[in-house]
């Protein structure tokens, strides 16, 4: 074992002391492998959001979000509504019941966060552990909400990555999600099942607006 493993070791270093060239050099670089942006960034991150069954909604200012969000809850008869992000449930309003108790997760009808990013080009919300809402809270109910605004959009999953390291520096959040659309998986028989492992639903809210809700 240890002639085979010394044999190893030996071509290991015998090949670095050899580099040969890259076989595709043109293929390393900054250049993008994807076509570009040839639309609005709101409209690019819409198209692809809800091609993922996800569900979007614009809105023009605060007071339009208020409005919309309290639209959607009296319509859909939710009443349990958890967020633990103190800008979120300032944006949202008194109007509606919020919860922030980490013990009424698990039964909450919704959970509304905030985000990080949204990558348009696949239609992702960019979530970290730094966020006020922590790991759970977009996992655990059966409807995601994130309220987002423009400024938050970005092409495309290096932009978010490099985005993430411009705010953070070198204290990177220990848990960085993408997550598009709802939770789906086709484990079994190749079957399209929605809500297995997170949410059934997600909306997300985009505020037109410069400032950030993080």
């Amino acid at each position: 074992m240890a002639t085979a493993r010394d044999n190893i070791f030996r071509r290991i270093r015998e090949a670095l002391t050899q580099p040969t060239d890259l076989p595709f050099p043109k293929s390393e670089g900054n250049s993008s492998v994807f076509q570009p942006l040839n639309q609005e960034i709101e409209v690019e991150f819409a198209e692809r959001f809800t091609a993922l069954q996800g569900k979007f909604a614009f809105c023009l200012n605060k007071a339009e979000l208020r409005k919309q969000f309290n639209n959607l809850i009296a319509q859909e008869k939710w009443d349990k509504i958890y967020c633990v992000e103190p800008d979120i449930c300032k944006l949202l309003g008194e109007a509606v019941n919020v919860s922030g108790d980490e013990q009424e997760l698990a039964s909450c009808d919704v959970s509304v966060t905030g985000c990080e990013f949204l990558v348009a080009r696949t239609g992702s919300i960019v979530m970290s552990a730094a966020q006020a809402s922590g790991r759970n809270t977009s996992v655990y109910a059966p409807v995601h909400i994130c309220i987002a605004f423009t400024n938050q959009l970005v092409y495309d999953i290096k932009n978010a990555i490099e985005g993430m390291k411009e705010k953070y520096k070198t204290n990177i959040p220990s848990l960085i999600t993408f997550a598009t659309g709802p939770s789906r998986t086709a484990d079994i028989e190749k079957t399209l099942v929605v809500g297995v492992h997170g949410p059934k639903e997600v909306y997300v809210f985009l505020v037109e607006e410069e400032t950030t809700a993080q």
